[in-house]
């Protein structure tokens, strides 16, 4: 329900009186343009390519060391998974196939393989440091 009881009488309120003092508010006050956003100069772009490149070495050398470990466990070479990481770690590893020609096999994979894994490690890591730096 509504109180319908009529308002006491104020000074500055109701018809006939003079306003009440106090400040008096216009009507609404138009904001001011926004200012155009400008690129923050704190090399957060430089940081976020570093991390991208850094990211990107670590995961091509961890699939070279995945590969590497499930050859040397002999892992079964029909499994997809298993075909997968290899296809991966050839892909990655293309440039040094066969630098090393070893009679043992195991050993001709590890260097095969880890030489690529630990360039990609050195070069990515190298160059994401020199763009942190910036």
């Amino acid at each position: 329900m509504t109180d319908t009881r009529p308002l006491p009488e104020q000074p500055g309120y109701g018809y006939g009186h003079a306003p009440a003092p106090g400040p008096q508010y216009p009507g609404p006050v138009a904001q001011p343009a926004a200012p155009a956003r400008r690129r923050p100069r704190d090399g957060s772009g430089t940081r976020r390519t570093a991390l991208v490149i850094h990211t990107i070495a670590d995961v091509a050398a961890a699939f070279l060391g995945l590969w590497i470990l499930l050859y040397l466990l002999k892992a079964n070479q029909a499994n997809v998974f298993v075909g997968f990481v290899e296809d991966v770690a050839d892909a990655l590893s293309w440039w040094s196939r066969d630098i090393f020609t070893m009679d043992t096999e195991n050993l001709r994979v590890l260097l095969n393989y880890g030489l690529p894994a630990v360039l990609y490690l050195a070069v990515g890591h190298g160059i994401a440091m020199r763009l942190r730096r910036f």
